[in-house]
């Protein structure tokens, strides 16, 4: 099975698709602390496969923008501290690896938050983007599961 990697709204970290529940998905966090919990149908669950970045042309895959991140940082953490970074020094690091963002329609949260998912993603021992967060066809998860 395609490892399926989860952004889940209102609770910090990524997540990874365990199972499946009658009601719920069972997913477990990347954090290391690798505690397991349900995610149900209340919950706004996205896959990070199905998120796309503004550029100046046509969006692109979150999956491209995290391989030029760790083009650049040549797979290690972020070089940034995304906590403590001004909005100008988000901008500036952004367009180091990705130079055509759309810079109105990208706010510096949305840059904090792909920089804290890449640093999980890292710690978490994923660095094979290609991979992880490959674009799949189907609304379904379980259409999804089927392909490899």
């Amino acid at each position: 099975m395609q490892k399926t990697i989860l952004a889940i709204s209102g609770k910090p970290g990524l997540y990874k698709l365990v199972s499946r529940a009658k009601m719920s998905l069972i997913v477990e966090a990347l954090d290391g602390s690798h505690k397991r919990m349900p995610a149900f149908a209340s919950d706004r669950v996205t896959s990070l496969a199905d998120i796309a970045m503004y550029t100046d042309e046509e969006d692109q895959p979150l999956m491209n923008v995290m391989i030029a991140l760790r083009d650049m940082e040549e797979g290690k953490k972020s070089s940034l501290n995304w906590r403590k970074a001004s909005a100008t020094e988000l901008q500036e690091y952004t367009a180091k690896f990705f130079p055509n963002f759309d810079r109105d329609r990208v706010h510096n949260s949305d840059i904090k938050k792909l920089i804290q998912w890449y640093d999980i993603l890292v710690d978490a021992g994923i660095t094979n983007f290609e991979e992880v967060l490959k674009p799949t066809n189907g609304d379904n998860i379980d259409d999804r599961e089927e392909q490899a």
